[in-house]
């Protein structure tokens, strides 16, 4: 049971560990890194703290398959030894209980860009990284997951908020910068507001 719950929260976290719907060779290919935008002169303390996961897009999410996705928090929380690493905690309401995953992002040596820390906790999961793509810090982030999964990439962006309104201009927004990777609107997913476990 563990175990399962800790795949929900990875793959609430954008790093959906399913099979393809068809095959892999229907998923639309993930971007190379270097393809995909960076937050200029990131700033890891102005990042850190509570995000709403307002929206998810990825070549392995189904509109119709996640039309129940309920809006979650991520919180990140700088590492106190100085790495600059993030110690990640998702909290979401899951079987009328609030369940909580923790995680730890290591900082590479590119600004904005992080590896898993604890990859040997998912079993197959030969990379995983994240690179926070777009942030005003105050309201905004859009978040870049790729991982590697027996030589298959599979990448999903998140729409952070600061607060848990989705504004049209942010819904819009992100729709155009994921269909830009060119993901499609059966792709797009966003969340449905709730107030249970918000405040844990």
């Amino acid at each position: 049971m563990a175990q399962c719950l800790l795949w929900l929260g990875l793959a609430l976290l954008g790093a959906l560990h399913t099979q393809a719907q068809d095959s892999t060779s229907t998923l639309v290919p993930a971007p190379p890194l270097r393809n995909v935008p960076r937050q200029p002169h990131f700033q890891d303390d102005q990042f850190q703290g509570k995000w709403y996961v307002l929206g998810l897009a990825g070549n392995e999410i189904n509109k119709e398959k996640h039309r129940q996705f309920k809006v979650y928090t991520t919180t990140y929380k700088l590492n106190e030894d100085y790495t600059y690493s993030y110690n990640v905690t998702s909290t979401l309401a899951w079987n009328l209980n609030c369940s909580h995953w923790f995680r730890t992002f290591d900082r590479t040596s590119f600004p904005g860009l992080y590896t898993l820390g604890n990859i040997e906790w998912y079993t197959g999961i030969q990379r995983y990284v994240l690179r926070v793509a777009s942030t005003d810090y105050k309201k905004f982030a859009m978040v870049f997951f790729k991982k590697i999964v027996k030589q298959q990439a599979y990448f999903t962006v998140a729409l952070y908020g600061r607060t848990i309104e989705l504004t049209p201009e942010l819904k819009e927004n992100f729709t155009s910068f994921v269909k830009s990777m060119g993901l499609r609107d059966e792709h797009i997913i966003f969340s449905i507001p709730i107030d249970e476990c918000m405040d844990k």
